[in-house]
């Protein structure tokens, strides 16, 4: 049986909003007092809020980690996921020991290689090989281990041409090629990586996945694996973490993390009602809903209805063109295809609109999906993003007897034109 590897408990990290300190130097020495030299617990922290950022809070403290506690073990290749803002690289910061936990504790057994930022440990006027040298030294590698493996470290970055060039003078795709190259390949019993793969084309994303699936299974090292490309999580990973607002929403495999992500409460994800964070000046986003045709149950969705996809939204000024756009993603964070009410040659009005897209009976597949906005300004200039800004289930319908049961493959199921000649 392994052993923990990684032993977090009751860790917590807090950040304070718009200022350093307190506000006062007395406050400050109080605050030093009391907790490094009496031991006591801060009393600034007790009126910290979770790091919810869709409403306003009362309090400058923001927990932005909230007791959490997990155990990883060696060789398992984990899986952190969550919405922007839920905690995912304060985790590893903390696991990386970049920064210090406000309270709690963390175990780890073993050397880590960490890639959390393009670029981290890179100096911009030293080359390739030269910072290759200098990141291996900052990850703890011995220059003879750095040397026997250069080659190596080389070939797998794809930069071998520029290996000379001043890192300046490097892309950000080139940049984070080599440094993943030189964690990959540091002898760690942990491997560390965040969202920084998302910069590398689609190759390279693909030559890191075998990587780090090597490393994890072949070589029997742990993984911990930060993304929002949920085809790469699951491919990858065997058991998932999904951290929202600060605290562990569920630890379980991977399979049920990511459904547990993508899917959400079912009052929530059916219809959603906006913030004052949704208040821009060009438009104020009110309300999306999905709603079924002809169903009692409100947050029922089977294979064989028609569906409903309601956008209420105010436009602000007249000399604005503006237009929203959704994209339907399937539960690997594959986009599907993009919609647009301009398609269909309607126009939005300045005050408010209430815009209805149906889409046909029979159409998505059994499974989870999850719709990404926009908005449009003069139809050029994207004004505004909200990824996995609803998310809704479809479930299997009556089929009836002796007909195929379960999900069928793909996630669409268009209905075409079928005749006997």
């Amino acid at each position: 049986m392994s052993k923990p590897i990684i032993k977090v408990e009751n860790l917590s990290k807090a950040y304070q909003i718009g200022q350093i300190g307190t506000g006062t130097i007395s406050r400050d020495l109080e605050r030093f007092w009391l907790t490094k030299v009496m031991g006591k617990e801060d009393p600034f922290l007790k009126i910290g809020q979770t790091n919810d950022r869709s409403v306003k809070g009362d309090s400058d403290i923001v927990w932005s980690l909230k007791d959490i506690n997990f155990e990883i073990n060696q060789g398992e290749a984990v899986g952190i996921i969550g919405k922007n803002g839920a905690g995912k690289s304060t985790l590893l910061k903390l696991l990386s020991r970049v920064t210090a936990p406000t309270t709690g504790s963390i175990k780890v057994k073993g050397r880590i290689a960490s890639l959390l930022e393009v670029g981290t440990g890179f100096h911009p006027e030293l080359s390739g090989r030269e910072n290759i040298y200098l990141n291996g030294a900052i990850l703890g590698m011995r220059k003879k281990e750095i040397t026997r493996k250069l080659d190596e470290i080389i070939d797998f970055s794809g930069v071998e041409r520029y290996i000379d060039t001043p890192v300046k003078r490097y892309s950000s795709g080139m940049y984070v090629r080599l440094a993943f190259a030189v964690a990959a390949h540091l002898e760690s019993e942990i491997l560390i990586v965040d969202e920084v793969l998302a910069v590398g084309d689609a190759e390279f994303q693909k030559k890191c996945l075998g990587k780090m699936g090597d490393i994890s299974k072949g070589q029997g090292r742990t993984v911990l694996f930060v993304s929002h490309n949920m085809a790469a999580v699951k491919s990858l990973c065997s058991r998932g973490i999904f951290l929202e607002n600060g605290l562990v929403k569920k630890d379980d495999s991977v399979e049920r993390v990511v459904a547990a992500y993508l899917s959400g409460d079912s009052e929530a994800q059916n219809q959603k009602t906006f913030s004052s964070n949704y208040d821009k000046k060009e438009f104020t986003l009110h309300q999306i809903s999905i709603n079924p045709v002809d169903n009692e149950e409100e947050y029922i969705l089977d294979e064989f209805q028609e569906i409903e996809i309601n956008t209420t939204i105010t436009v602000k000024e007249i000399d604005q063109s503006l237009h929203f756009t959704y994209v339907l993603n399937n539960e690997y964070g594959e986009a599907l295809f993009t919609f647009s009410h301009t398609a269909a040659g309607i126009q939005l009005q300045l005050g408010m609109n209430k815009i209805k897209c149906s889409l046909p009976k029979g159409f998505l597949n059994i499974g989870s999906y999850f719709l990404s906005f926009y908005v449009i300004q003069n139809a050029k200039k994207t004004i505004f993003v909200e990824k996995d800004i609803m998310t809704f289930n479809i479930q299997e319908g009556e089929r009836p007897i002796g007909s195929w049961m379960g999900k069928e493959p793909g996630f669409i199921k268009p209905v075409f034109d079928w005749s006997k000649k």
